[in-house]
């Protein structure tokens, strides 16, 4: 009996420890899979200058490294580079140049190795269509991307350069209005036009410019279209700051988070409807999990 007892002590234990041993094995691998690097995903119009000093401190480029402006989302190059540059610049930040591939640069090896090796990488406002169709033409600017914000390099972007930034991107066209509104004036269904962005965050569904543009009909759209996604909305001046699977709001206004709980979708015609939606409203210097 008292071995009997002793055998089933030891089976027990060995049974805890090779469940804490593989408990701590996925936690591992999880840990090692999650990027190294850092988003900052502005909402478009003015920076304030605690954002760009944010953004200098958290990437170290006043320490050493440098950074990179890609201006593949601007009408003009010479203009997008010149005011990409100029935030940094007039923050003290020398270590800087701009790439605008296909149009004025070509995507050769060292041109890659420069954006694995930035520790910042700024991406304009424009369209976020035209940055997406370069990426298209080179899938290597996105793997150059990845690796950098892998190996832990911050990556940012405002407007365009923020709609990029999820793997569902709000392309701002609808299929039954052809012609371009800053917002939708309806919630319809079959309605939305997304395209492929670069996915960098995941599961989120990003809109910027939100509460000056009032854009909540088309993040709505995007939640009961996508009811697994989270829509993120942020404002101009504004941004989320996204490291370890947490963001927090920086800047001047607000970000608007839109979850579609009970994933219950329902239609009238061409209307769309859903249950159980939840809004939350963030503040600067507030944080919540992605």
């Amino acid at each position: 009996m008292k071995n009997l007892v002793l055998l089933l002590l030891f089976s027990l234990s060995s049974a805890v420890l090779f469940s804490c041993s593989e408990r701590q094995g996925e936690s591992e691998l999880s840990v090692t899979n999650s990027p190294k690097g850092s988003l900052v995903i502005i909402g478009g119009g003015s920076r304030p200058e605690s954002m760009i000093d944010r953004m200098i401190v958290e990437s170290g480029i006043q320490d050493s490294g440098y950074a990179i402006v890609l201006t593949m989302s601007g009408f003009d190059p010479d203009t997008s580079a010149f005011y990409g540059e100029r935030q940094f610049r007039d923050a003290g930040i020398s270590n800087i140049r701009s790439y605008d591939f296909e149009r004025r640069d070509s995507f050769s090896q060292a041109a890659s190795d420069s954006l694995t090796n930035a520790s910042l990488i700024y991406i304009t406002g424009g369209s976020q269509s035209r940055f997406m169709d370069s990426i298209t033409e080179n899938p290597a600017i996105a793997e150059a991307l990845e690796n950098a914000y892998r190996d832990g390099a911050m990556i940012s972007g405002t407007s365009a350069g923020a709609a990029v930034m999820s793997k569902i991107m709000i392309t701002g066209d609808q299929r039954n209005y052809p012609d371009y509104t800053s917002t939708y004036y309806n919630l319809e269904k079959n309605n939305m036009i997304t395209a492929e962005g670069l996915g960098l965050i995941t599961n989120v569904i990003i809109d910027q410019h939100f509460v000056k543009r009032a854009r909540n009909n088309r993040l709505l759209t995007a939640i009961l279209d996508y009811p697994n996604h989270t829509g993120i909305g942020i404002d101009e001046s504004t941004a989320i700051f996204v490291k370890e699977g947490k963001a927090e709001v920086i800047g001047e206004s607000q970000v608007l988070v839109y979850k579609n709980i009970g994933q219950i979708i329902s239609a009238y015609e061409e209307k769309i409807g859903g249950m159980n939606l939840r809004l939350d409203i963030y503040l600067p210097g507030d944080m919540f999990e992605l």
